[in-house]
């Protein structure tokens, strides 16, 4: 129908998506005002921005949980982990944004008034609470994301002081078994190290004694003598050699093997140290770089984006699209024999109560409530005729009666 006095605007693809976003009746508002139309596309745009916030904030969070482990420092991105985070972000972003549609379609307007009523307030409550919840699961993955250069530059820190702290305790475990075996290495090597001080003093003697020293030069009886003793400490050497170099080989193996492990012990406390970089930790460094208010007010900003439509909504003045949609909820009861009467009568607690009557269902029920009573008058009926037969059968033929019973 053409109004002479207001023609409504024709509304855009674009618009009639975001009155879908925010459960609004598009065949409604294409007949409402211009304001309406506004009012519903920006709050179906509120719940779209939620939803990609959402996605963002999901998929980053699932990528930071996921991401292969390393210095914080390290660039790059990890290509199977991206696609599985995009994908998980995508699911994410429409869960929520199906959850913010719900919050948003099911707040009612309250009492059409501009001022928010306690009792309007405690009714949206459930909703709030929801909204609470999807805000903060939403700030903290993008708050990280934020301050990500100041958290890699922390956590790095972080990741080479507790590098650090596994090293020592690590080194402190194999310190023991180190000790051990040098002591015996050392053992062997001064029992040898004498060995070899006592050859070189009897060289030494044997030497001076040639050289007449200790008397007439030359090789009499008593160089001979210190030239048997030379030979007899190399031969002592020799045997020792013979009998621990097997020892040693074992020591020295023990020892290798030993390094060898603390090797990969430490690699292992690299790898460990790396693994620090997680969404908790991330989390926390947040939290301390940014400060108390910083966090808070980074928190508050993605509340109040959640939470805007649920206390617009409460804000909002009674317009046309309100007064045709109460208008069709009444037509379509009326067309289905639906009745209520408002306030009709007061419960035990003395609130008002609706009396609802659904005029189709009790009509049903009038009707088989008939069909069941001419059913019965019927068959009292025919029990009444068949009687009066049997009675004129009796009468006629009595005998064959008598002699039946």
């Amino acid at each position: 129908m053409k109004r002479e006095f207001y023609t409504s605007p024709k509304p855009g693809i674009i618009m009639r998506m975001l009155w879908k976003a925010a459960g609004a009746d598009g065949y409604i508002l294409k007949k409402s005002t211009y304001s309406d139309q506004v009012k519903y596309a920006c709050l179906g745009g509120i719940v779209v921005a939620t939803g990609f916030m959402a996605a963002l904030a999901g998929g980053y969070a699932i990528y930071t949980i996921f991401e292969p482990k390393g210095s914080a420092l390290d660039g790059g991105t990890h290509t199977q982990t991206a696609i599985m985070a995009s994908i998980f972000g995508i699911i994410w972003g429409l869960i929520i944004f199906n959850i913010d549609r719900f919050i948003v379609a099911a707040t009612g307007k309250g009492d059409g008034t501009e001022a928010i009523t306690w009792g309007e307030f405690v009714n949206s409550v459930p909703r709030i609470i929801m909204g609470l919840v999807i805000a903060i699961t939403i700030s903290k993955p993008m708050e990280i994301r934020m301050f990500k250069s100041e958290i890699d530059a922390e956590l790095h820190q972080e990741q080479l002081k507790k590098r650090k702290e596994y090293e020592i305790a690590t080194k402190a475990n194999y310190d023991s078994r180190f000790e051990s075996i040098n002591e015996e290495i050392n053992k062997i090597d001064t029992d040898r190290n004498d060995l070899i001080e006592r050859i070189k003093k009897a060289e030494q003697e044997y030497t001076m004694q040639l050289q007449g020293k200790y008397g007439t030069a030359g090789n009499g009886p008593l160089s001979k003598a210190l030239k048997e003793q030379l030979d007899n400490l190399e031969i002592k050497l020799n045997q020792y050699d013979s009998k621990h170099q097997s020892e040693l080989e074992r020591l020295n193996n023990e020892k290798l093997k030993l390094n060898e492990e603390l090797d990969k012990e430490l690699a292992k406390n690299e790898k460990v140290a790396s693994g620090l970089d997680g969404l908790l930790e991330r989390i926390k460094l947040a939290h301390e770089i940014a400060g108390t208010w910083i966090t808070f007010f980074i928190t508050l900003l993605f509340v109040v984006i959640e939470l805007t439509p649920i206390f617009f909504k409460m804000m909002l003045i009674k317009s046309p699209y309100d007064f045709m949609g109460d208008n069709i909820q009444e037509l379509l009861k009326a067309e289905n024999g639906i009745q209520i009467k408002y306030d009709y009568y007061k419960d035990k607690e003395g609130h008002e109560r609706d009396l609802i009557i659904s005029h189709l269902a009790e009509k049903k029920i009038d009707e088989k409530i008939a069909l069941m009573k001419a059913q019965t008058e019927l068959s009292n009926y025919i029990i009444e005729r068949w009687k009066e037969k049997e009675k004129m059968n009796i009468d006629k033929n009595i005998e064959n009666y008598i002699s039946e019973y």
